[in-house]
């Protein structure tokens, strides 16, 4: 088995098939966990491989453009990498990556953990942190059709993962309940360092965001 060949021809296929994907979930975002992934691994003991397919499928039908049907992307995946004949224990390792590597509310309690879904899962975490993190938000709040700030919703801090899927809300109250949770959810030392600065970046921003908004910056932090 030619490992670096599936590698490469994962994320060709990969970038082919989100050719058309919303700006916050396309190829370059893909790409953007792969390199924070190598990265972060580089510092674990994973099997690489398993990081590289796990960080190229993750998103490869996202349940939020997909009706939210969880079950679709694994089914690509495996289907793609049957066709690469990659071991089925592997096969099955990265299908758990693409189940549990997302955050869906936050509390929903995880059934599925390896050292490799913890360096896919802070590479992808990452990449919803910092400037690039405030501008996918936003591209997403703008493609659901979300207000951008309204001061008499609050954000909710205990939703259910079904609340969480089917959440309206503007789109500042996501960085309450979702961003500003992940710098303290990070697993590895390296992502850890990592989420440090960008988290730091975001507080900046809505500081800013509220001043101009004419609001007491204090009162939205939680």
């Amino acid at each position: 088995m030619d490992k670096n060949r599936i590698v490469v021809d994962t994320a060709e296929f990969v970038k082919h098939k989100l050719q058309d994907a919303e700006g916050g979930h396309d190829w370059f975002h893909i790409e953007r966990v792969w390199k924070n992934a190598r990265e972060i691994a580089a510092g674990e003991k994973v099997d690489l491989f398993v990081v590289e397919l796990g960080a190229l499928l993750h998103d490869i039908a996202d349940y939020k453009f997909h009706d939210g049907d969880e079950s679709l992307g694994p089914e690509i995946a495996r289907n793609f990498l049957q066709g690469k004949e990659v071991p089925e224990a592997i096969i099955v390792h990265v299908e758990n990556i693409i189940n549990w590597i997302s955050f869906k509310g936050g509390n929903e309690q995880q059934q599925f953990n390896s050292p490799e879904l913890q360096v896919v899962q802070d590479a992808d975490r990452l990449d919803a942190l910092g400037a690039i993190g405030i501008a996918r938000t936003f591209n997403y709040g703008g493609f659901k059709g979300r207000a951008i700030f309204d001061p008499a919703i609050p954000p909710n801090l205990n939703m259910s993962k079904e609340e969480y899927k089917k959440s309206t809300a503007p789109t500042i109250n996501h960085f309450y309940e979702k961003l500003f949770l992940l710098k303290d959810r990070m697993n590895t030392g390296t992502g850890k360092k990592l989420a440090e600065e960008r988290h730091d970046f975001m507080v900046k921003y809505l500081d800013q965001f509220f001043r101009e908004w004419g609001l007491p910056s204090q009162k939205w932090h939680f």
